[in-house]
């Protein structure tokens, strides 16, 4: 009976080796080992977790700088190809302003009050007109698009006022007449519309 109680009374851990059996093999302390090996062993594993912690934090820190460098880089590379493509669309602006101006002679002189509608003369008239109609729709094929003004009211970042006088029959603001047509390429205006607006 007592031989029983004995081997109940080995069986039982003390607070030190509850502690060290969930170690890792090879660092809980052999059998007989004093409680100063065992809180050796309790430093070194401290010691490898701190380190542990401190390489997860160095990489974690590698991780963001990486992603923050990535970032930037995608910015830059939408940067330059915004500028780029402005750039070419600064350079198309200048070239079609030229164009603009012959559209604009061929727009004056189908609105002259003596143009022929009889004869030779309405024949050449009406090829003056295709030739503007085709003017314009390339201009659209290229994303030259004209200012709209028909029943508008004034906007600075698409009209210019040249005068500023009472109509009767249009609102204050709002446009009488287009001394010169405005025309937009893409979402940049590179000519305002020269216009008269009621006062």
């Amino acid at each position: 009976m007592s031989a029983k109680k004995h081997k109940t009374a080995g069986n039982i851990k003390t607070p030190e080796e509850e502690q060290m059996q969930g170690q890792p093999e090879g660092l809980q302390p052999a059998e007989g080992e004093t409680k100063e090996a065992a809180a050796t062993y309790q430093d070194e594993i401290d010691q490898l977790s701190s380190e542990r912690d401190q390489a997860l934090a160095k990489a974690n820190e590698y991780l963001e700088g990486w992603q923050r460098e990535r970032a930037e880089f995608y910015n830059y590379k939408k940067r330059m190809e915004r500028e780029v493509s402005q750039g070419g669309q600064n350079a198309f602006g200048n070239a079609i302003r030229r164009y603009l101006e012959i559209a604009d002679d061929l727009a004056r002189a189908l609105k002259n009050e003596n143009r022929p509608v009889e004869g030779d003369g309405a024949i050449w008239a009406a090829g003056i007109d295709l030739i503007y109609r085709k003017l314009i729709a390339a201009f659209e094929t290229d994303g030259v698009k004209m200012i709209e003004t028909d029943k508008k009211f004034f906007d600075p970042n698409l009209h210019e006022a040249i005068s500023n006088e009472d109509c009767s029959g249009h609102e204050s603001g709002q446009i009488i007449d287009v001394v010169q047509p405005g025309y937009t390429l893409g979402e940049r205006v590179i000519r305002p519309a020269r216009v008269r607006v009621a006062r």
